[in-house]
């Protein structure tokens, strides 16, 4: 995407090259306007040098690309964000007024707008800012984060940092997806399932729930209410989350590695070794309650249950056999035989299979873009 990072004059635009370097790294062309006073706060040339294009801080600089860049570089961007926004940036933009680089392009900006306050507590509490944010955040291509709680540059802690990057980086990326999932309620599990043994042993696996979050947060980026139910828990307690879900849930998303099994007795003080001498330990196993199959037993007409299937041999019969068995719609294979695929990895490389016989394969790829192939094949 094409980004222009707008910056003011405050104390946080410090943190901004750090927001650039990100994007960049991410692939995308960024081109920066600022106010002549965030100059005072971060030099020309670091912006130059990390977004890779001149910095417009002037209207009438001769060194300027075009003789309206105020109008060309909305032309040019995708999306516009804004870190910080002072009190006083906030202010003009809520009333139209363009005085500098920064205020002419962004009121020439029709196109999705991500705007990060930063200024002290007191400030932020004005009634002048907060009817600026409310009027601001009204606009429909306008997302208007909320300050942080904190520490302050001033010595005082209250409500008024800038988010951080990331955050800010999640909101560019959210503001640019198309809303496809908007009014729906989306359940996703993620992570593993712990099953104590006694206080300080569990029976547990390698999942990370990278793969789970990914799915949460592109469905939030597309306008769904999701609900996220995160290991480390025990699998009964996953069960009962996703179950009360699932009552109000227009999708269910099962990314989770659960437990099949659970120890049949929870020991209530640490196991001795002492107290096992000389004899092999043994370990009683029970089974845990079938989160999938349960919510498939449970599934209106209406509702959409997505699997996955983890499988280190013949994987295709096993996931088909899954699908049909627990009345899922569609089921998400991985195999632990593809190397950047599985747990633990930021990659993933999986193959999907519908109720009525649709496959898709999703090539290997970061797990933030397997999501988004998921959601599309799915949907």
């Amino acid at each position: 995407m094409r980004v222009v990072v707008g910056i003011s004059g405050g104390i946080a635009a410090y943190k901004v090259p750090e927001l650039i370097r990100m994007l960049r790294k991410a692939g995308n062309e960024v081109k920066v306007a600022t106010t002549k006073n965030a100059l005072e706060f971060v030099t020309p040339l670091t912006l130059q040098t990390l977004s890779g294009h001149p910095v417009y801080s002037d209207v009438f600089a001769a060194i300027n690309e075009h003789s309206t860049e105020h109008i060309s570089l909305p032309d040019w961007a995708d999306v516009m964000v804004i870190v910080p926004a002072t009190a006083n940036v906030l202010g003009k933009m809520a009333h139209g007024i363009a005085d500098d680089a920064l205020t002419t392009t962004f009121c020439a900006m029709r196109k999705p707008v991500v705007i990060a306050p930063a200024m002290n507590d007191k400030m932020y509490d004005s009634p002048a800012v907060q009817d600026a944010i409310r009027t601001l955040s009204q606009w429909s291509n306008i997302t208007m984060l909320d300050c942080a709680e904190g520490e302050l540059a001033c010595g005082s802690t209250g409500k008024g940092r800038m988010q951080e990057v990331d955050v800010i980086y999640d909101a560019i990326q959210a503001a640019l997806t198309p809303k496809t999932l908007a009014g729906k309620r989306v359940v996703i599990t993620a992570g593993p399932t712990i099953e104590k043994i006694d206080p300080v042993r569990y029976i547990s696996n390698f999942s990370t729930g990278k793969m789970g979050r990914a799915l949460a947060t592109e469905c939030r980026h597309r306008g769904a209410e999701v609900t996220l139910i995160m290991g480390a828990i025990s699998a009964r307690e996953m069960y009962e989350q996703t179950m009360k879900a699932w009552e109000t849930a227009d999708i269910a998303i099962l990314a989770a590695a659960v437990a099949d099994y659970r120890p049949e007795v929870e020991f209530t003080e640490k196991i001795k070794k002492e107290s096992q001498a000389n004899t092999a330990m043994s370990l009683a196993l029970t089974e845990n309650p079938d989160i999938a199959a349960a919510l498939g037993q449970n599934k209106r007409p209406e509702q959409l249950l997505v699997g996955f299937a983890l499988e280190t041999n013949n994987e295709e019969q096993h996931a088909l056999s899954k699908l049909t068995r627990k009345n899922m719609d569609w089921i998400v294979l991985n195999s632990l035989q593809d190397k950047g695929a599985g747990f633990g990895c930021d990659t993933n490389k999986v193959t999907l299979y519908s109720r009525t016989g649709a496959k898709k394969d999703v090539p290997l790829q970061s797990k933030e873009d397997v999501a988004k192939a998921i959601l599309d094949s799915i949907l």
